[in-house]
């Protein structure tokens, strides 16, 4: 029930959520819209995945605190049974629920919820960053089909998550109205009206000031390379070991044009474009037997057959087994992933040419063109 006038008077505002709590909530406000907003562009996937980390290493500070933090931080403080959920949404509903100075029981049960998704989500997303991308602590240790495969329940979860947030916003706002009280300035401020027997709970100042001090180094050390960089060595967020490559074949191709990987087309591609040497592109190879042997077996050996990227995967599973394509930039992977690139980038001098891959991607000599590793040429 909502303290009359005469409860009211004796009321005095106590200290109900500490520090941490407090540094807990908002920076795991903060990084799961940040994610949540980085998600929808690869270029980006270096700083969702900061702030998935960020996201991460507060739930996992969240599961600890519940069991160690002050009173109304607890897990068995807000543990309620179903019954006295139900009878608080009944209670909602007709304006009757009582006051709780922690979590209520339905804001309860979504804490608990939230932070079993945000668990699935972390999961889920480590699993891709490591299957997928090849980046992160489970890098060749998850395959690429399994990460791949949990991406969509890493996409499932997120959005089950930010529809569970909308639903305890939504919680807030109408407590916040029955009672009278901001509970959003309750979270920054951390003090709420309460009877004197209230227990009133510690700052905990020096464990705030420690999570704060980790957020801020982690950040300055994972960004560093965007202070630091220079217009003549720019940063490359993500960098791994050089894909394989040959002297013969480096050589041959990259005197007329970069040398694409060859993992970047099937091996029935650099087959036929062998053969055809003669006939490439207008122009007339002509390999000694030796020559034309060792770039076709590097080739090959080294095709998007092999999976040895996340662009060799994904070219190998965007072409139809029925297709053999001899330009990259026909390819329908290639297609869906510049189609929303402005035609003045194409027709500019920085540019020129569709096959100009180093004008934008940073690493393109290296084969793996990383999305994060992309920049669009001023103009």
């Amino acid at each position: 029930m909502q303290p009359n006038n005469a409860t009211k008077a004796k009321q005095k505002k106590i200290l109900v959520w500490d520090l941490p709590t407090r540094i807990f909530h908002w920076c795991f406000v903060i990084g799961f819209i940040v994610a949540w907003i980085t998600s929808e562009n690869d270029r980006f996937l270096y700083e969702h995945v900061f702030f998935g980390y960020v996201f991460f290493g507060f739930l996992m500070f969240r599961l600890l605190w519940g069991w160690v933090g002050s009173h109304y931080a607890k897990f068995h403080t807000f543990a309620y049974d179903w019954p006295s959920v139900t009878a608080y949404l009944k209670g909602l509903l007709n304006g009757e629920a009582e006051r709780h100075i922690g979590h209520n029981p339905a804001g309860g049960w979504a804490i608990f919820a939230m932070l079993f998704l945000a668990l699935f989500v972390t999961t889920t997303g480590f699993l891709v960053l490591g299957g997928e991308e090849g980046h992160g602590i489970l890098a060749g240790v998850v395959s690429y089909e399994i990460g791949s495969g949990a991406k969509e329940f890493h996409e499932f979860f997120a959005v089950s998550l930010l529809v569970l947030v909308f639903v305890h916003v939504s919680g807030v706002i109408a407590e916040s109205i029955l009672h009278r009280e901001n509970l959003v300035r309750a979270m920054i401020s951390g003090y709420k009206p309460a009877a004197d027997e209230s227990i009133q709970v510690k700052i905990y100042m020096l464990v705030g000031v420690i999570l704060l001090f980790i957020v801020v180094g982690s950040a300055t050390v994972y960004f560093h390379g965007y202070i630091t960089q220079t217009d003549a060595k720019p940063f490359l967020p993500f960098t791994q070991a050089p894909l394989p490559t040959n002297k013969t074949w480096e050589e041959e191709c990259g005197e007329c044009h970069l040398a694409f990987h060859p993992s970047l087309l099937p091996a029935r591609s650099w087959q036929l474009m062998m053969e055809k040497q003669n006939e490439h592109f207008d122009e007339e190879l002509d390999y000694d037997p030796d020559v034309y042997e060792e770039i076709r077996q590097f080739m090959i050996k080294n095709s998007a057959d092999t999976g040895i990227s996340e662009a060799a995967h994904k070219m190998k599973n965007s072409i139809p087994e029925n297709e053999t394509p001899l330009r990259i930039t026909e390819t329908k992977y290639w297609k869906n992933k510049h189609k929303e690139i402005d035609e003045k980038y194409w027709k500019s001098e920085k540019v020129k040419s569709k096959n100009n891959c180093g004008a934008c991607h940073l690493d393109a000599k290296t084969g793996w063109f990383e999305d994060s590793n992309m920049r669009l040429p001023e103009l």
